[in-house]
C-alpha cells in the first residue's frame, strides 16, 4: 500500500518504492525532453502526484481572499470561524450579503477583506461563477473573469486555475517562487520585472504541461505559493 497526501492506494503489484519513483520521473521528465535543463531537474526530483478532483470556484475564491497577507495557519483559524457563521458551513451568497459587518469582523475578518467577500457573494448570486459555466472557457477567459472580483488579481486567478482547477498549461510568471526557481536554474541575472519575458520564453518548450513544471520548480526550492504577491 502507498500513501500520497493521506491517501492509501492498493495496487496489485509490488514495485520497489526506488521503482516507482524512477518510473514516475521518467514518464514526467520525458514531458520536457526539448528543455534539457529541466528535464534533468524532473528526472533527478522527488516525484509529484497530481491530483484530479477539481474544487468549486466560490470556494477557491472564498479561500483566497481569506488567505491573503495571513501565515498558512492562521488563514486555516479565521475561514474556520467564517464558515461557522453558516448553516452547513456554506457561506449561501445571500446569507453572506446580509451578515452584519461586526459579525464578520468578530470573525477576524479586516474591513477590505468583508468587502472583497461581498463582492464575491454578489458575482456568485449573479450566477458569473457557476462552474458549469466556466469549466469550458479557454485559460486566458476565464482569468479574465475571475479578476472582475474584487480582490483577485491575476496571480490569485493562476494560482485557482492550476490547483482547484488542475488546469495542465499555467504559466504564473508573477510568482516569486517561480522566478527565483528559474533564476538559480537558468542562471539569469535579471530582476524579476525585468526577466518576466525571459521566463514566458524559457517555459514555451514545456508546453502543454506548465502547470506541472511549475509544481517540480516550486518543489525545488521547496516552496509553495502560500500568499499572493498582489495582496
Amino acid at each position: 500500500m502507498l500513501y500520497f497526501a493521506g491517501l492509501s492506494l492498493y495496487v496489485t503489484f509490488t514495485p520497489t518504492t526506488t521503482q516507482f519513483n524512477e518510473g514516475m520521473n521518467e514518464t514526467h521528465a520525458s514531458l520536457f525532453r526539448q528543455d534539457p535543463v529541466l528535464y534533468q531537474l524532473v528526472l533527478q526530483a522527488s516525484p509529484i502526484i497530481t491530483p484530479t478532483t477539481t474544487r468549486p470556484i466560490y470556494d477557491a475564491l472564498l479561500s483566497s481572499v481569506i488567505s491573503q497577507q495571513l501565515s498558512v495557519k492562521a488563514a486555516a483559524t479565521i475561514k474556520a470561524r467564517f464558515l461557522a457563521l453558516f448553516p452547513e458551513n456554506y457561506p449561501e451568497p445571500s446569507l453572506l450579503l446580509s451578515m452584519p459587518f461586526e459579525t464578520l469582523r468578530a470573525a477576524g475578518l479586516s474591513k477590505q477583506k468583508i468587502g472583497y467577500l461581498q463582492n464575491l457573494a454578489e458575482h456568485k448570486a449573479a450566477g458569473h461563477l457557476e462552474d458549469n459555466l466556466l469549466a469550458h472557457l479557454p485559460d486566458e477567459e476565464l482569468i479574465a473573469r475571475l479578476v472582475q472580483v474584487k480582490g483577485i488579481g491575476r496571480w490569485t486567478a493562476e494560482m485557482i486555475l492550476m490547483f482547484a482547477l488542475h488546469r495542465p498549461d499555467v504559466m504564473p510568471v508573477d510568482d516569486l517562487g517561480i522566478y527565483n526557481a528559474m533564476k538559480r536554474l537558468y542562471q539569469f541575472t535579471e530582476s524579476h520585472k525585468q526577466a518576466k519575458a525571459k521566463m514566458l520564453e524559457l517555459s514555451l518548450p514545456w508546453k502543454p504541461h506548465r502547470t506541472l513544471a511549475c509544481r517540480y520548480l516550486w518543489q525545488s526550492l521547496d516552496n509553495a505559493p502560500v500568499s499572493s504577491p498582489e495582496s
